[in-house]
């Protein structure tokens, strides 16, 4: 049985090097299904990692509650919390053997021998691991290292899992490749997680729900869909994926100008007429051609990705916009200085007010 999360009014304050308090986190409510992968994610210094040390019993709290559940574990000690953590590090022993590590923390309760080599051998053929166990750590791949971590905190069987930036230490591909391997056992198993990281991509293809934190504080919490089409806040906008931020002003119910355009939009502020606003334009919701759009601007720098062409089109009166071209190969790419139409997408235009 798995475990929902509650956190209530939470902080967290340090002393800093000169005397003068930090808040590291700041008035934190949250809450947690149980069963489900929620991804704490912001920059560096934004608090994530202390929340998550704070849930994990590593830190205490200097104001505010963590439930597991119906219990309060504001003063349950962490191995006593039923939850366990994968680290940046890996953190396994290198004188044990596969085997050995994923088995030390049963050996520690003393459970039967019998029952200790059938969960060991069931977690490690769960996570890829079987034909390993008497490998050494040193004859590991990263990847597979990354496993054993995994695998030792699945075979205590915790009601909570935690995830300290697992990844960061893997290469492009296999961080891809991990984080696949990472959401189909959680969602096998139906543990409960919180995981932390910086990578945004990494975020939006595991999450159930992702927090994006800055400066301490929750700017949004949202399903990945929620906070990349509908961010809250101009930071949400701009640390998830790319995003161009147009001055407009709605010109009357139902429609908005940018630099002299007039276009109908749905989902504008009611009764909002004459207000300037800011709208968040993603780059995939341009589309270029050379005959009509929108706008007209000039193409002023052009990068080829493959299955993407990314553009800089300078538009007059409203900037200069990023836009994502799918299949440039066929569609044929557009030169630097040359005059592209661009078309807005409606329904992918948020205002952010």
């Amino acid at each position: 049985m798995t475990l929902g999360i509650r956190i209530a009014g939470l902080n967290k304050t340090f002393a800093g090097h000169d005397g003068v308090p930090v808040a590291a986190v700041k008035s934190i409510d949250l809450n947690i299904e149980e069963g489900k992968l929620v991804t704490l994610l912001g920059p560096s210094g934004c608090g994530k990692t202390t929340l998550l040390r704070m849930i994990a019993g590593f830190e205490e709290p200097t104001e505010g509650d963590i439930w597991f559940g119906d219990r309060r574990m504001n003063d349950v000690a962490p191995n006593a919390r039923d939850a366990a953590m994968v680290f940046q590090s890996y953190a396994i022993f290198p004188h044990l053997d596969v085997f050995e590590n994923v088995a030390f923390g049963l050996r520690l309760r003393k459970l039967p021998r019998k029952e200790i080599e059938e969960r060991v051998m069931r977690v490690l053929e769960q996570t890829g691991l079987s034909g390993y166990a008497r490998r050494s750590p040193n004859q590991l791949s990263g990847g597979q290292q990354q496993r054993v971590a995994l695998a030792r905190c699945i075979v205590m069987e915790p009601r909570v899992l935690l995830f300290d930036e697992p990844l960061s230490n893997l290469d492009a591909k296999l961080r891809e490749q991990m984080r696949v391997e990472i959401r189909e056992l959680q969602q096998r198993l139906g543990i409960t997680s919180v995981y932390v990281t910086h990578d945004q991509v990494e975020a939006m293809s595991i999450s159930d729900r992702i927090v994006v934190m800055n400066g301490g504080v929750v700017e949004q919490a949202g399903t990945p869909h929620e906070v990349y089409a509908r961010p809250a806040t101009r930071f949400v906008a701009d640390f998830i994926g790319k995003a161009n931020f147009v001055s407009a002003r709605i010109a009357e119910a139902g429609s908005v100008e940018i630099a002299g355009t007039r276009f109908g939009m749905e989902g504008l502020p009611q009764a909002a007429v004459a207000k300037d606003v800011t709208l968040v334009i993603r780059p995939e919701a341009v589309h270029l051609s050379r005959d009509k759009g929108d706008f007209a601007g000039t193409v002023r720098r052009v990068m080829f990705l493959g299955n993407i062409a990314e553009y800089l089109v300078d538009v007059p009166g409203a900037g200069e916009w990023l836009v994502d071209s799918p299949n440039p190969a066929e569609t044929g790419l557009f030169a630097v200085g040359e005059t592209a139409h661009l078309t807005l997408s409606r329904p992918s235009i948020h205002v952010l007010g």
